[in-house]
């Protein structure tokens, strides 16, 4: 038996609204303060990411991540979001919702990254839960994952505000800073949201 993906393709100039942020897909517009953001925040982004290219900001790394993200939402695998704050619009972090898989799945992977002068004041915890509403309600998704080290409190804590449940522990899942990681395992499904809301 064959399962085709979706036929389903969001408009990808969407803005998602939360509680005190906005999201929408990175444009080249958005380098030079994604750039700064990024820069600023090396030290405090290093030990939860894959090692930095050496071009890792450049203006062209960049505009290869771009087109990246956009051919992914074209082909509904991936949706890639910058956080910007509703009070004055400014760079805060990025989301994506990769690794979707559609067919008897409907599930996708979150990851997050949020600039150093912005840990700490819950706008991570208000994106996610942004971005949790965008897979549910409008990708149709069934399954939210994300996947933690085990010493990441902070992430964790994100995904347990917005009601992902710890499921597993993956060892050696992901190669963070040069070094294979163990991970925690978290998933949300759509009908555990739904159980939430009032009738």
């Amino acid at each position: 038996m064959a399962f085709l993906r979706s036929s389903y393709a969001p408009d990808t100039a969407i803005t998602v609204r939360g509680q005190g942020v906005w999201l929408r897909a990175p444009a080249m517009g958005d380098y030079a303060p994604w750039a700064e953001l990024r820069a600023m925040s090396r030290d405090h982004l290093t030990p939860w990411e894959p090692v930095w290219q050496r071009d890792e900001l450049s203006r062209s790394a960049f505009r290869r991540r771009v087109r990246h993200y956009q051919r992914e939402a074209r082909e509904d695998l991936g949706y890639a979001f910058l956080i910007f704050s509703d009070a004055d619009d400014q760079l805060l972090g990025g989301l994506t919702i990769s690794n979707v898989r559609r067919g008897v799945t409907q599930a996708a992977v979150f990851g997050y990254w949020i600039g150093k002068p912005f840990t700490g004041l819950g706008y991570m915890t208000e994106a996610v839960r942004a971005a949790v509403g965008y897979g549910f309600e409008t990708l149709h998704l069934h399954r939210l994952e994300a996947a933690t080290m085990p010493n990441n409190v902070a992430s964790i804590r994100v995904l347990e505000r917005n009601g992902f449940r710890r499921e597993g522990y993956a060892r050696r899942l992901l190669k963070i800073n040069g070094v294979w990681e163990d991970h925690v395992l978290h998933a949300l499904l759509s009908e555990e949201i739904a159980q939430e809301r009032p009738a």
